[in-house]
């Protein structure tokens, strides 16, 4: 009977060891916060937000970015062996997308500001993405290991890293290759949203502190619409268009009934899982305004905005207070059995 292994869990650590148990899931909160800056972006053109906080936002991000880059290239130099358990995680493996991701996102960030540094960052997030989908789907084929209850939805994050490559792309380089990762993203979201659904209605339950995932699911919908209207150069909204678009608001309104018990999940890192999804949903409305004229859909889209705000801010509270209390990075746990198996 198959195993779902726990991810890393917080858990206090001599100092001198905790490098080597620096988490790559913590690059999911720079793309909470990247699509936050984004959203601020989108706010100051279309309402008037003062552009100063995006400014700020932009700043708080690439700093952020930064310092995890250089902390986990010393995990990486000084615990290779730690590293290579992460990529062997049938959990962590899927996180480290979120580092080409976020390379993107800061892309799309600068593009306005500095356009030559934006577009060597999105060459560069690119080829990693590329790289890591394509080592990721081999490592799905030809496998000994995976099993149904090991499948959550972070195994999205590599196919929305190929939806958000169309974005810049359309400005760095052609539209074809826009048009290809578009492709690649679109079809491979239908496969794997099939086999989630169907793990998530006839396996057991996830692990609890995986629950928060489950918002990872409106963001290949919500970035696709965004992907879409860019490749179709912002023509107007289509029958195509609407569908990715609503099925993104449907989710929305879906995971929302949840959070009763959702709030109810002790904090982990996985809680950044829900700040990107609703960046991209709040970035999906924008257009959405911006291309119907409804003001439904901008209040929306401020509405989610302000809600990822506090959201943000109180996840980077209770990340700084896992920091000073050392319970940030912690040596992986044994795996658990699935409730499929304990039940036996």
């Amino acid at each position: 009977m198959s195993k779902e292994q726990a991810i890393p869990q917080n858990n206090t650590m001599p100092n001198e060891r905790s490098i080597a148990f620096f988490p790559v899931n913590i690059f999911g909160a720079i793309m909470g916060y990247a699509g936050f800056t984004l959203g601020l972006q989108q706010a100051n053109r279309l309402l008037g937000v003062s552009e100063s906080i995006f400014y700020a936002f932009a700043l708080l991000t690439t700093l952020l970015f930064i310092l995890f880059s250089i902390i986990y290239f010393m995990k990486l130099v000084k615990h290779p062996k730690s590293v290579i358990a992460e990529f062997n995680h049938p959990i962590t493996l899927h996180f480290f997308p979120t580092f080409s991701i976020s390379l993107l996102l800061l892309s799309l960030i600068y593009i306005d500001m500095a356009f030559d540094i934006a577009r060597i960052m999105w060459l560069l997030g690119t080829l990693l993405q590329f790289g890591l989908l394509l080592y990721i789907l081999n490592n799905w084929i030809h496998h000994d290991k995976w099993q149904i209850t090991h499948m959550n939805p972070a195994w999205f994050i590599p196919v929305v890293g190929a939806i958000v490559v169309p974005l810049g792309a359309v400005h760095f380089v052609n539209m074809e290759i826009a048009w290809f990762f578009f492709s690649i993203g679109l079809v491979f979201w239908i496969i794997l949203n099939s086999i989630v659904m169907y793990r998530l209605f006839f396996h057991p339950p996830m692990l609890k502190l995986l629950e928060p995932t489950l918002f990872i699911l409106i963001a290949p919908p919500s970035v696709g619409f965004l992907s879409y209207m860019t490749l179709i150069g912002m023509a107007g909204l289509n029958e195509f268009s609407r569908i990715l678009y609503y099925i993104a608001l449907f989710l929305m309104v879906m995971l929302a009934t949840q959070m009763p018990r959702l709030i109810k999940v002790p904090f982990a890192l996985s809680w950044w899982a829900y700040t990107f999804p609703l960046a991209a949903f709040s970035l999906a409305s924008y257009m959405m305004y911006e291309q119907s004229n409804h003001l439904f859909f901008s209040y929306l889209a401020s509405l989610v905005l302000a809600i990822l705000f506090a959201l943000i801010l109180h996840l980077t509270i209770k990340t700084l207070v896992a920091v000073k209390n050392k319970k940030l990075c912690a040596p992986p746990q044994a795996p658990q059995a699935s409730p499929e198996v304990s039940s036996k």
